[in-house]
């Protein structure tokens, strides 16, 4: 099996009239789910071998936060990750097929989208992913990253 670890950025702050939203910080709340979060992956010996990471300020520090606490690994900010839809975070994932476990650090509505299209084959069939949250997917060794291919292993949020 290969894994696919997807995390939602934590809790940020709200931009102000002056700041452009992929520089929002993290909230003090959000510095402590991502914290959860990296305790929760570790506990599972979810450790990545590899991150992909949108440019945004908030998922950069909530990657910064679960490295704290699992260890480094290699990263690479990837700017389709900002406001991507799942058929381009799927083609992403896809590109890094050769990773054992991915993880993906990124927002909504495409990562929870991209999360139900993995595991049900349609898109629109989310839950919803609440800030913090992690989902992780295995997928068979060889199938392409493809719609309905995966199965959901876990779901854990703050």
């Amino acid at each position: 099996m290969r894994t696919l670890i997807l995390l939602r950025h934590a809790h940020a702050e709200p931009a102000s009239s002056d700041q452009a939203d992929l520089d929002r910080p993290l909230s003090a709340e959000g510095l402590a789910e991502a914290e959860a979060a990296g305790r929760w992956l570790s506990e599972q010996g979810l450790v990545p071998d590899r991150v992909l990471c949108s440019p945004a300020r908030r998922t950069r520090e909530t990657l910064e936060s679960v490295m704290a606490t699992i260890g480094f690994v290699e990263q690479r900010l990837v700017e389709q990750i900002y406001e991507a839809t799942p058929g381009t975070l799927a083609a992403l994932v896809d590109e890094h097929r050769e990773a054992e476990r991915l993880l993906l650090v990124g927002h909504n509505p495409g990562l929870e989208r991209l999360a139900a299209l993995m595991h049900s084959g349609q898109s629109g069939d989310y839950r919803g992913m609440p800030p913090a949250g992690i989902v992780v997917l295995d997928f068979p060794v060889e199938a392409s990253v493809e719609p309905g291919v995966a199965r959901l292993s876990a779901f854990w949020w703050p």
